[in-house]
């Protein structure tokens, strides 16, 4: 958690630093962006969203979100879900795009999602560090 925060801090200072900065020998300029806090902070913080559990249309459970996970390649947010199994035994993780689920009445809903179609899905695989 404390590593968490200080990634953010991190990030954050970066985020409102101006002008040019080199890092590995090549020139990169860093632009800010001016945020809507209030909005903001109305949003879903990643140590709330994980552990939740995955509902589908008719508000059985599917899944529990394992993870988030940002793209690198185009900042994406994937949802990390595990589904099936008991106690962390036997589960399958997959990965689904944040956009398709739906909060409502402070339920994450998957329109259109079974237990079987998420288990049909190749499953994902955290990178080796």
């Amino acid at each position: 958690m404390k590593c968490a925060m200080l990634v953010s801090a991190i990030m954050a200072v970066s985020m409102l630093a101006t002008g040019s900065s080199v890092a590995q020998g090549t020139a990169q300029s860093i632009t800010t962006s001016q945020v809507d806090v209030v909005q903001l902070a109305s949003g879903y913080r990643a140590s709330k969203v994980v552990g939740a559990a995955v509902y589908d249309e008719d508000r059985k459970r599917i899944g529990t979100v394992d993870d988030l996970v940002v793209s690198p390649k185009d900042s994406v947010t994937y949802i990390i879900l595990s589904v099936g199994g008991f106690l962390g035994m036997g589960t399958h993780l997959v990965a689904v795009p944040f956009s398709t689920i739906e909060i409502s009445d402070k339920q994450m809903l998957l329109r259109g999602g079974t237990k079987d179609s998420l288990k049909a899905l190749p499953e994902f695989k955290y990178a080796s560090p």
